[in-house]
């Protein structure tokens, strides 16, 4: 790995923007095959708050969406070096064209996707691409909860976890040993074209010491990130006046994330056994199933994908008996006012009473606790995705994550402020539509009346409260999707399904922002997929000429 030396010009077959979870799968599949590749990356391998700076940009609405160096890292590594690890294949339904989404419809299917997400599964240690209990397991696995029967819902669909798996610190040595080059703390800035405007030649880079080099290649695959691709994509408008790809107006556009919150109040019944906790598979990966919304009732009901798992009650409420989240509680109250009011709401002196109860009642379990947190989460290679609290009162809330449909109104520009490069910093604008709030109230409701028609328990919560749960936390952090999305027809999508910008020969996009639809699945998985499937083609496009031989005369 190399830093910027000033008055470099480089030259390479491929070279990559970005070394995150896009840019280092694609880099790692160029491993001895013949090419020559440069993987350049904006940040260092640390942590620097001067080159994170750089991501800064404004908010339309900071209610619904954090800021936006949030949730991102601009470092070898990408956001990789602080993800949960949660991993998950987007469901067939999703890449359909569906009459009820706006702008749905993948230009190819979970069958063209499904052999690169076997390796994509591989790459994010994520153990076996298994996602139903009767895959992952030989062997009887209890009910999620005992006693439920839908057609409305499965239970046997899995979510599995990476260690989490850090690209940088896992693959950063094989690519260092490799034919592919790494240059660090290189940002690129702008993109050159040949006289006909549809190749780039190629692309300059700088970095905060004044430094600044050129790469030339053949091929050049941005990876960047939802954000930053059409940042880059829309600053560049020497050569293509409203941005490079942005000849129909589509860059920045159909933002989304997921639609994600807490609701509610499930009790139970005693006699009905419930396990929420996670399940380790024959490979060490933490496994954990979740309520997940088939496809027919998603057609029948006009409404998005949608996933929920059984979450700890309201904390603030001691008829959870649980010592643990009594503890959590209890400690709040050290907070100063104005946190404390947000973090746990205020209780009856009965109640906190009942509080102290609960912790008395237990007075191992915190030690437990604290033994499972440090051995499972922070001295583990492999790491416990989070700690369930068993609950024997039987007493949950709904954590849920919907599908976001695409909106045209949802999306990020330029704004007037500058970088330290002078790129001009994003303007981002998350908005949810109506239709997003249905898909949510909808599939509440209907495993509302799926535990009440089983006669497990009761399922209390407000109608009339579902939208301000749901946008409660505003968008759900780190999933930035469909900024410059893929498709066939130049009048609609950004990329073709090779994943390269309409009208340009040789550059390609790498990662969410080419996603049509954001299903109900982190992102992470899928993005790696398309990052293989990316390399295939470039192998072919890139692949050195055969040599020809030609005869030499006869000599009679």
């Amino acid at each position: 790995m190399a830093g910027l030396e000033d008055g470099q010009r480089l030259e390479a077959d491929l070279c990559i923007i970005g070394a995150g979870a896009a840019g280092i799968s694609l880099a790692l599949q160029f491993i001895d095959q013949g090419l020559d590749v440069l993987l350049v990356e904006s940040g260092g391998q640390r942590y620097e708050e001067d080159v994170q700076r750089m991501y800064a940009g404004s908010v339309a609405n900071p209610k619904l969406h954090a800021p936006v160096d949030r949730f991102r890292r601009r470092q070898f590594g990408g956001s990789t070096v602080l993800w949960g690890g949660r991993c998950m294949p987007f469901d067939p339904i999703d890449f359909e064209q569906r009459s009820y989404v706006p702008h749905s419809g993948w230009p190819l299917t979970y069958d063209d996707l499904l052999p690169f997400y076997r390796e994509a599964n591989r790459i994010c240690e994520a153990g076996a691409f298994a996602y139903t209990i009767g895959e992952a397991f030989d062997r009887p696995m209890k009910p999620m909860i005992e006693g439920f029967e839908s057609t409305t819902f499965s239970t046997d669909h899995l979510e599995r976890f990476s260690k989490p798996t850090n690209f940088a610190a896992c693959y950063g040595d094989a690519l260092a040993a490799a034919n592919v080059r790494v240059l660090l703390h290189a940002t690129a800035t702008q993109f050159c074209f040949d006289d006909t405007g549809n190749t780039i030649t190629e692309v300059r880079l700088r970095n905060l010491e004044g430094k600044t080099a050129t790469v030339k290649a053949r091929a050049f695959a941005l990876s960047t990130g939802g954000l930053e691709v059409p940042r880059l994509l829309l600053a560049n408008r020497d050569v293509h006046a409203n941005g490079i790809g942005n000849q129909n107006g589509l860059v920045g556009k159909y933002y989304m994330c997921h639609i994600g919150g807490t609701l509610g109040r499930i009790k139970i019944n005693r006699n009905s056994a419930v396990w929420h906790d996670y399940d380790v598979a024959d490979d060490a990966t933490y496994c954990r199933r979740r309520f997940a919304l088939e496809p027919k009732p998603q057609r029948q009901h006009e409404i998005g994908n949608f996933v929920a798992r059984l979450h700890h009650p309201d904390i603030a409420d001691p008829e959870h008996q649980a010592a643990i989240l009594s503890l959590v509680y209890l400690g709040s109250l050290l907070l100063p006012w104005e946190y404390r009011t947000r973090a746990a709401g205020s209780v009856t002196l009965r109640q906190y009473g009942h509080h102290v109860l609960n912790v008395v009642s237990e007075p191992i379990a915190a030690t437990r606790f604290a033994f499972k947190m440090l051995t499972g989460r922070f001295l583990a290679s492999r790491k416990i995705p989070s700690l369930v609290v068993p609950l024997k009162s039987n007493l949950f809330s709904l954590d849920f994550l919907a599908e976001q449909m695409p909106n045209p109104d949802s999306r990020i520009t330029l704004g007037n402020d500058t970088d330290a490069l002078g790129l001009p910093q994003i303007s981002l604008d998350w908005r949810y539509t109506r239709q997003d709030v249905e898909t949510v109230k909808t599939a509440v409701r209907l495993l509302a009346d799926d535990i009440q028609r089983c006669g497990l328990g009761t399922f209390a919560y407000d109608p009339d409260a579902v939208e301000d749960d749901m946008t409660r936390y505003g968008a759900y952090g780190g999933h930035h999707i469909g900024t410059a999305r893929m498709g066939h027809d130049p009048r609609t999508s950004v990329v073709d399904p090779n994943c390269r910008v309409h009208g340009l020969s040789n550059l390609y996009i790498a990662g969410a922002a080419v996603f049509p639809t954001s299903s109900q699945a982190n992102p992470t998985l899928t993005i790696v997929a398309l990052a293989l499937r990316l390399a295939g083609h470039l192998k072919e496009q890139l692949r050195p000429a055969a040599a020809v031989v030609h005869a030499s005369p006869s000599a009679g």
